[in-house]
């Protein structure tokens, strides 16, 4: 099980005045720091997929790069099965997959040798990383490209890649900041159904997204944070339970009452 408790990041505003007026209007504005998240907690169990959602902006990225450690917390913890790896990145990286809302691939290496380098870091021998890139490759759809330079890569070509080097080395959470965007339909749905397959296998999975029809073909639970807060935190019924009608609607009324305090 994970647990997100209370996490909380502020970043220092180098010059206020250069700030746009809505970012001047936001009020995690204070002084001279943002405070991007400023109270987010949620629970994913294993085998269970839990979508985040909110308005851009609202704190979702940057609350997906502390979950990774990429980002380190002013406050509040992760806790990977009564563990807070938050007090160990090291062992964190080795549980969590993470792909970020840049695919940022190596453009001369070719996609099986950017996913080799990922399973050489996390220690992986030759036979086990090359055995995983065949199982990835099948998986979702690479063996088209796979030996190809990834700098000649497609939007979809890279996101796989991308996704596939998350993962190779089988981690225990799996950590997706808006991994569809800029696919097309059947890169989508391979993508999709590769996050059913692990949800299947009992890995946990938390992703970000604004598609709200992914949430309902795959979501176990819903977490709705806006302007640095958890607006929302349950099953999929009880989210669909805050207005009768569509799940934007519910989306709509899970912030609203942002707007109303």
């Amino acid at each position: 099980m994970i647990e997100i408790k209370k996490l909380a990041k502020k970043f220092a505003v180098e010059n206020p005045k250069n700030l746009s007026e809505q970012e001047k209007q936001d009020p995690r504005l204070k002084g001279r720091f943002f405070h991007s998240v400023q109270d987010v907690s949620f629970v994913c169990k294993k085998g269970e997929v839990l979508g985040l959602l909110g308005p851009n902006g609202a704190g979702k990225t940057t609350t997906l790069r502390m979950l990774s450690t990429a980002l380190k917390p002013d406050s509040g913890s992760v806790i990977i099965d009564g563990e807070n790896v938050l007090a160990q990145p090291v062992i964190a990286r080795k549980k969590i997959g993470f792909l970020s809302g840049s695919t940022g691939l190596y453009g001369r290496l070719t996609g099986r040798e950017n996913i080799d380098y990922f399973g050489q870091l996390h220690g992986m021998n030759e036979k086990s990383i090359a055995n995983r890139i065949q199982e990835l490759a099948d998986l979702l759809d690479m063996h088209s490209f796979l030996d190809r330079r990834s700098e000649n890569f497609s939007t979809g070509m890279k996101q796989k890649t991308a996704i596939a080097r998350a993962v190779v080395h089988s981690p225990e959470l799996v950590i997706l900041d808006e991994p569809t965007t800029g696919l097309d339909i059947m890169a989508t749905q391979t993508v999709l159904e590769f996050i059913r397959g692990l949800k299947e296998q009992g890995t946990p999975v938390i992703f970000s997204t604004h598609h709200l029809d992914e949430v309902q073909e795959l979501c176990d639970q819903v977490t709705v944070i806006d302007q640095g807060r958890t607006m929302f935190d349950g099953d999929i019924a009880s989210f669909k339970a805050l207005a009768e009608g569509s799940l934007h609607q519910s989306f709509m009324a899970a912030i609203q009452s942002t707007v109303s305090e």
